[in-house]
């Protein structure tokens, strides 16, 4: 038996190994702040997720956690979200949290509302929502708090109470040693007591077509009908009589998840079918299972011994990830006769199509890398490899063709017998004769690797060159030559570029966008339509390809996207797929594609490959965005939270303004972006974002109001949150302080009048005074040029005088030397005009003239003086030399000294003083 269960045992574990699973958000504690255990989980009103974890109650608002914790310090094992309150229960202590004005959980403990205190040392180990109630559930008592009345009430039990549960809006607990208990009429009732109830632990209770369905511990599912237990006796009986049940949970579509101890999660349908089975092997955190929960996206949640895991049972996506490294990178996947073959980088593999459990088989032969895979009409399979070209049959690969690197194969128009095939050193013909496919020819003069390339009926063959660009070849009519190459001049070079004939027109794709050939024009041209799949922000890769179905596949950043054509209007239609490249893990310019089902699609991945169902991909969530913080960072970097239902009212002074939302969305596979404005600050929209915080700093005053919305997916979220503030203008710009500066301005307009009327009233005195003094100066000057002119008739005068006297004393000396009568006469005229008083009466007015009131002050003080002194003062104030005098006084020059000599005495000069210098200087 030991033996037959270690077989069944390992079956499954390669089962799993084998399954295409849902995605799995994975969360530890280096996502959470918390302890490794998870016992409980719900989800409230807004979307949000409760944990009760060893540490406190974690909340998540699918951005970040946050931890609140415990109330007494002790472990939280219940949670339950009901209404705008979350319920929480720990050791000797339950009660409800609930946000405030601030968006902060608040706890309020409901133990004081007990008659007497009856929860010492008890544990609360689950919370239920019924009715009116709220059910709290110890080791020995339940607590049916009513919340209209506020008011409990108890039922007690001598034995430990495994588990309280809520079927059909009636309560069920199991009590060890005793069976499984009803609430009837405000008492309980016992409805099952078979013995195997008093020795096993009933983990979860449900309705399954109107019978009552118990989960045990490890003895297997029982129905209760007809006040009988029996066992329910399903395929999983096997696997769940030989592993610990601890957790369990019926979904909204009516199929079972069981969470066990060290054997993971097992999913099975409503009629216990495994559908599948999930362990820390093939991506669950941890294979220890504590709590399950549903949300309304009708993800599974997995409280988990270490971790906490979100499990996208309805997803449109499933994942096949090969955790082994057995596969490795899918490079090509193809359906060919009811299987699905799989290309990597390792090789070929196999397995059933419809047989998902199966494992995958290795074809011999295969190993290494796999570029491509060519269905033909349903009867042969190529397989592209790098070690050249395999037919497959009967899943062995028969090698027809040594030649390395077989990129792809193309059917020839009008010639079924023949493939074209490209490869590393350029193109081969490929023949069936005899039922027997083989290489036929290289096609001569062109030797570049022809990895993308197309061939159309006129034999013109386009490559596409990563670094060279796009080829036009002309083969010959029998196929074996290029009789013309060209190149595609109006193509540009471009990484991951490609090409693919596409409804009869040949594409070309690129960072530029998608080129179609124009066959008229004979060019290519940019198809707008087609190159909105396409573009610079967004690329990663050019690859194009065509399904089965006549689908065009294209590949972004963000996006995969494919196009139809409308049947009516024959236009192409754009559809896209949010599947960012980070999830897709793919390699960059070997993306593929391929129908496996109607509507189903698989896309190889590096560590695997993932599904799509397109019925379901592109459905519409009502999601919201939430604004879950404000808060105010001083310039002492302190946070101040602030109310969010209200307006803000800030100060001027806080230097950073900081807002955290998020959209509460737990799809793996669906990236959210986020995208906000400030009115006020900016009309515009920001660019979308990952970030879920945004802060602002130094805003002036003024009002504002910020707006931030969510992107999830393609969609937009059903509404834009806002919140509206105002910034308060600093001190120094209030209504009084303006005042005050209109007060001052007036004041400073007055003392700037006075100044400026000041200033122009001196400088209109000033002004005065210069013309004064320019005025004053013009008559100083023309009194100046009168002294000059008179100094001028003075120094002519005295010139004159000087000169007659010289004539005079000439002629009086001629004479004398002449002997004559008359001469005595002569000498007498000359001697009275050498004395003539007239010339002394002249020359005295014009050196009054010129020096007015000097014979006055000399002759003031020294009153003694003769005229002939004053006379002989007025030659010295001219400065005239004895020589000079002398004949103005018509004496000799030794008279002149005399004469000097005697004035000094009478004016009393000191023996070192000079007669001139004394006056010029009077």
């Amino acid at each position: 038996m030991k033996i037959i269960k270690s077989f069944f045992l390992l079956v499954c574990g390669f089962l799993a190994f084998s399954q295409e699973l849902p995605p799995i958000e994975k969360f530890t504690t280096d996502h959470y702040i918390g302890d490794n255990q998870n016992w409980m989980v719900s989800q409230g009103e807004n979307q949000f997720i409760y944990v009760a974890n060893n540490k406190g109650l974690l909340v998540y608002n699918g951005a970040e956690w946050t931890t609140y914790n415990s109330p007494n310090k002790t472990i939280i094992r219940a949670v339950n979200a009901i209404g705008d309150k979350i319920y929480t229960g720990c050791y000797a202590e339950f009660g409800f949290w609930k946000k405030n004005e601030f968006g902060v959980l608040i706890y309020t403990s409901l133990v004081n509302k007990l008659a007497e205190n009856v929860l010492k040392d008890e544990q609360i180990w689950n919370i239920l929502d019924y009715n009116e109630w709220v059910v709290f559930q110890s080791s020995s008592r339940i607590y049916f708090y009513n919340t209209l009345t506020e008011s409990f009430k108890i039922i007690s039990t001598t034995h430990n109470i495994y588990k309280v549960f809520k079927v059909n809006n009636k309560i069920y607990y199991h009590v060890a040693n005793e069976g499984v208990f009803v609430v009837e009429n405000g008492k309980p009732k016992l409805v099952i007591d078979h013995p195997i109830l008093k020795t096993e632990r009933v983990i979860y209770v449900f309705e399954s077509q109107q019978s009552l369905m118990l989960v045990t511990r490890s003895s297997g599912f029982f129905k209760y009908e007809n006040e009988q237990l029996v066992a329910w006796e399903t395929s999983a009986d096997l696997l769940l009589k030989d592993i610990d049940v601890f957790s369990s949970l019926q979904l909204k579509d009516g199929s079972l998840v069981i969470g066990t101890i060290s054997d993971g999660i097992i999913h099975l349908q409503a009629n216990g079918d495994i559908k599948y089975q999930i362990t820390q092997k093939t991506g669950l955190t941890n294979n220890t299972v504590l709590s399950l929960f549903e949300d309304v996206e009708h993800n599974v949640w997995a409280g988990l011994d270490n971790g906490i895991n979100c499990i996208n049972v309805k997803s449109s996506i499933n994942t096949f990830i090969d955790y082994e490294g057995v596969l490795g990178t899918v490079y090509t996947t193809k359906v060919f006769k009811d299987n699905l073959y799989i290309g990597t980088n390792q090789g070929l593999f196999y397995r059933g199509l419809h047989q998902v459990n199966d494992a995958f088989k290795f074809i011999e032969g295969t190993a290494g890398q796999v570029w491509d895979l060519f269905n033909l009409n349903d009867s042969y399979l190529f397989c592209g490899h790098h070690f050249g070209t395999f037919l497959i049959e009967d899943n062995l690969a028969i090698k027809i063709s040594n030649t390395l690197g077989a990129w792809g194969f193309k059917t020839i128009p009008n010639q079924d017998h023949l493939l074209l095939q490209g490869n590393y050193s350029g193109l081969l013909i490929l023949e069936n004769k005899n039922n027997t496919w083989q290489v036929r020819n290289k096609i001569k003069s062109f030797k570049n690797s022809s990895r993308y390339f197309e061939i159309n009926n006129k034999n013109q063959v386009w490559v596409s060159h990563e670094y060279k660009g796009v080829f036009k070849l002309k083969l010959n009519d029998s196929l074996t030559q290029v009789e013309k190459r060209d190149m595609e001049t109006d193509l540009q070079l471009g990484e991951n570029s490609s090409l693919i004939r596409y409804k009869n027109r040949m594409l070309y794709a690129s960072d530029e966008g998608v080129f179609g050939y124009n066959e008229t024009l004979q060019k290519f041209e940019k198809d707008s339509v087609l190159s909105s799949t396409i573009n610079a922000s967004d690329y990663i890769s050019g690859k194009l390809v065509v399904d089965e179905a006549g689908k065009l596949w294209t590949f972004s950043k963000d996006n995969i996207s494919y196009i139809e054509n409308d049947d009516v209007t024959n236009t192409p239609i754009v559809k896209t797929i949010s599947i960012p490249s980070k999830y897709r893990k793919g390699v960059l310019g070997f993306e593929n594609i391929s129908i496996t089902n109607p509507n189903t699609y698989i896309l190889g991945t590096a560590n695997g490959y993932i599904t799509l169902n397109l019925n379901d991909i592109n459905k519409e969530s009502d999601y919201l965005i939430h604004l879950n913080t404000v808060e105010l960072k001083t310039i002492d970097d302190e946070l101040i939270s602030q109310v969010l239902d209200s307006e803000g009212l800030f100060n001027h002074n806080y230097g950073v303004l900081a807002f955290g939302y998020a959209v509460p969305e737990y799809e793996t596979y669906v990236d959210v972006k986020y995208q906000y404005m400030l009115e006020g600050h900016t009309e515009k929209w920001s660019k979308w974002s990952g970030d879920t915080r945004v802060t602002f700093e130094n805003l002036n005053f003024g009002d504002y109001t910020f707006k931030v919305r969510a992107k999830i997916g393609n969609n937009l979220s059903k509404n834009t949150t806002t919140y509206s503030f105002t910034v308060k203008r600093p001190w120094y710009l209030t209504n009084t302080a303006l005042l005050l500066y209109f007060l001052l301005l007036l004041i400073i307009i007055f003392i700037t009048h006075k100044a400026y009327k000041r200033h122009y009233v001196n400088k209109f005195k000033q002004e005065q005074l210069e013309n004064e003094r320019l005025i004053m100066q013009i008559n100083n000057e023309k009194l100046n040029q009168d002294i000059e002119s008179k100094n001028r008739e003075l120094a002519i005068s005295t010139m004159s005088i000087i000169n007659k006297n010289k004539v005079l004393n000439k002629i009086k000396k001629e004479i004398k030397n002449t002997k004559g009568s008359d001469n005595i006469e002569a000498i007498k005229l000359i001697d009275s005009n050498l004395n003539d008083a007239k010339d002394w009466s002249f020359f005295e007015k014009a050196f009054n003239n010129a020096d007015k009131g000097f014979l006055d002050k000399i002759k003031k003080a020294h009153p003694d003086l003769t005229p002939n002194d004053l006379r002989f003062c007025a030659y010295l104030r001219l400065n005239l030399s004895s020589k000079e005098m002398a004949p103005l006084l018509n004496i000799s020059t030794k008279s002149v000294e005399t004469k000097r000599y005697r004035l000094r005495k009478k004016l009393n000069l000191e023996h070192d003083s000079g007669l001139v210098n004394y006056m010029l200087n009077f």
